[in-house]
This record gives structure tokens, C-alpha cells and sequence, in this order.
């Protein structure tokens, strides 16, 4: 999967033969946010960035947990060895994975509920025997110490894309990387919540889709949870 863009056709949906082309690697190219930190650590290999509606399936206000688990799903294929034949489950595949691992009833199938960080990793657990370790921040200065220690020990660890998702700020989210320095820390996000045509890689970042954000920006009296692939750990 060498190249920039990649048509991708989901199994399971309403419109069996749409295939819609989706975007590699959205943020390269984006400097980083502090001129000399001094800790940065990023992802490391290929994904895909999935948003609402780039299958085809309209899932905006619901969907955006599905749609990181995608984009996680896309990096397991890219990068896991053994992985890279298997395809990237569709919204039904997902909700029929956790019916099946019994976290859902049979009614969850089809319908537009939720799914957070434990049905994420659930999901990377069933299709592609990857554990996620789980992490729970209480807010506050939490996100600064607790959050910011943990992504950063996985991506050197680990090198793959990180969910995120708490109460009050109840958006999920992607994280590609986290950078410390004396202007505090920033998260590098992937946000899932764009709707609409394709764009090019510097519209995504433009329009903010990609991007740092300060850890201080998030909502500090919410909690929230990271899941973390625990794929093989990557060598220098």
C-alpha cells in the first residue's frame, strides 16, 4: 500500500459495488507544534484515515467510534505481518463482531448506538487477535502526566494509532502522537467527524481534521479512555 490514495469497497453494505477513494498518512507534512520539544513520539507505518460516510453509510452523530476503529484496522493490515490480507470491517462487521463476542445483543446489529474504547478493542481483539491495553484519565492533570506518559511510551513501544474517548467530551477521536516541551503538550488528533467529497491531504489539515491540539484544550473535567493495540513492539 505504497501509494497516497487507495479505493476501498466495504463488505456489508447497502450499495455492495461503492468504492470510494481514501487517503494515506493525512498528517504528513504538518510541522510540529513546538519549535524545540523536548519529547516527540509518533506513529509509525501506514493507516488510512475512515471519516463519516466514506463507505457510502451515513453514520454522522453515531458513527465516529466506528470510523477510529477503521482507521486502527487499516494500520493492523498495513503493518502487522500475517494481517494484510484480511480487509477492514464495514460499520455491520463491527456491530456483528461484538454480537458475537457477546458484549451486544442481536439487536445492536443495525442500529445506530454507540461504541467506545472497550467495543473497540473487543473488535481489533476478535478480527485480528491484537489486545489493546486500556487507560483509564480521570481528567485534570491527569491528561498531562498519566495520558501524556502512557501515548508516549506506546508509540516508541508500539508505533500505532491510539483511540480516545471520554464522558463530557464523548467525540472519539484518533491520536497519531504526542510532543512535550515548555509550551506544554499537544496531541497530534485524527478527527473521524469530517463528512463530505474527497479532499486532498493539505485540505485535511488545513480545515483541521488533522492537527495538534494542546492537551490543556481538552475538557478537563471529563474523563477519558485510551485504547492502545498491543501489536509487537517496533525496533528503532
Amino acid at each position: 500500500m505504497s501509494e497516497e490514495k487507495i479505493d476501498w469497497g466495504g463488505k456489508g453494505l447497502e450499495e455492495g459495488n461503492f468504492r470510494r477513494t481514501l487517503m494515506k498518512n493525512v498528517h504528513e507534512g504538518l510541522p510540529q507544534p513546538l519549535k524545540e520539544p523536548a519529547r516527540c513520539s509518533m506513529i509509525r507505518g501506514d493507516y488510512v484515515y475512515f471519516y463519516y460516510g466514506c463507505d457510502g453509510q451515513d453514520d454522522r452523530g453515531w458513527g465516529c467510534g466506528y470510523r477510529t476503529v477503521q482507521t486502527m484496522s487499516s494500520w493492523i493490515c498495513c503493518n502487522r505481518r500475517g494481517a494484510e490480507r484480511k480487509a477492514v470491517p464495514s460499520l455491520p462487521e463491527i456491530q456483528q463482531a461484538l454480537v458475537t463476542v457477546r458484549d451486544k445483543p442481536s439487536s445492536f446489529s443495525g442500529s445506530r448506538e454507540w461504541i467506545g474504547t472497550f467495543e473497540g478493542s473487543l473488535v481489533l481483539d476478535l478480527l485480528y487477535e491484537v489486545p489493546c491495553k486500556l487507560v483509564h484519565i480521570r481528567g485534570g492533570a491527569e491528561l498531562e502526566s498519566i495520558a501524556v506518559q502512557e501515548l508516549h511510551r506506546h508509540f516508541q513501544e508500539h508505533g500505532s494509532p491510539v483511540m480516545m474517548g471520554g464522558d463530557r467530551d464523548n467525540s472519539s477521536k484518533g491520536i497519531l502522537g504526542v510532543c512535550t516541551g515548555a509550551g506544554g503538550s499537544h496531541l497530534l488528533v485524527l478527527d473521524p467527524h469530517y463528512y463530505g467529497g474527497h479532499l486532498e491531504k493539505q485540505e485535511f489539515q488545513g480545515r483541521g481534521w488533522v492537527s495538534w491540539k494542546r492537551v490543556s484544550s481538552l475538557e478537563q473535567t471529563s474523563f477519558y479512555n485510551l485504547c492502545m493495540p498491543q501489536t509487537p513492539k517496533k525496533t528503532p
